[in-house]
């Protein structure tokens, strides 16, 4: 049997980065990375990390914590002076205030530092540019400069692959892949609010029930007020 080589997942937590480690998981031993950056969420996006990397037997994780993000500020989900907004427009012509700055490029750095240690080729990430909140840092322009720059920096033989193979999915088009490929769903969290029932009403969760709806599935989780 072939050996499988090994791949780097960055899993939040929410349901995008679940179906991303779906994927990897079947061509690839994967190592799952999480980040704690003092968002609303955090403790909740933690356990559903671990929750699903047990789920697929994950031995290798690491969790880092980049608390910096949260003394920086400037968004919604690490200021709690900033309020988040219960629905955010699509599409919209402004940066929404839940955009955490550059946040996906330290948790790229993050990623190649252990890749490069670990002999990783791929590195996963659930970024969806066409059907997400529009952050800049979730384009697959975004992805393709961050490979030259890895490139640039790192040692001649590291070789390492950004796969994003969510990009150009639509949210329904990502819930009916996971559930043909058996992603445990209930496991997730994607709301910017809440840790114990998910609000339903943030730009997250109305993304989230819409991919759900319009794939003709019923999302597993609890909310407050189902907004769709």
């Amino acid at each position: 049997m072939k050996q499988k080589s090994l791949s780097i997942v960055l899993v939040s937590g929410g349901m995008d980065s679940l179906v991303t480690a779906a994927i990897a998981n079947l061509e690839n031993e994967v190592a799952f990375l999480h980040l704690n950056y003092g968002q609303r969420t955090e403790q909740r996006e933690l356990k559903a990390f671990n929750d699903i990397a047990d789920f697929y037997g994950v031995k290798k994780r690491l969790v880092v914590d980049v608390k910096y993000l949260k003394e920086i500020g400037g968004s919604a989900l690490t200021d709690e002076r900033i309020e988040v907004p219960p629905h955010i427009p699509h599409p919209t012509p402004h940066i929404p205030i839940t955009y955490v700055p550059f946040r996906n490029a330290h948790l790229l750095s993050i990623a190649v530092s252990w890749a490069e240690v670990l002999g990783a080729k791929r590195i996963y990430i659930g970024a969806v540019e066409e059907d997400s909140s529009g952050y800049p840092d979730c384009r697959e322009v975004f992805y393709k400069a961050f490979e030259k720059a890895i490139d640039a920096g790192t040692k001649p033989e590291t070789k390492i692959e950004i796969v994003t193979p969510l990009i150009h999915m639509k949210k329904s088009a990502i819930v009916k892949k996971g559930v043909e490929l058996g992603a445990p769903f209930h496991l997730t969290w994607s709301c910017y609010k809440n840790i114990d029932i998910a609000c339903g009403e943030c730009d997250s969760c109305r993304l989230r029930l819409k991919g759900f709806k319009e794939a003709g599935g019923v999302d597993p989780i609890k909310y407050e007020r189902r907004a769709l």
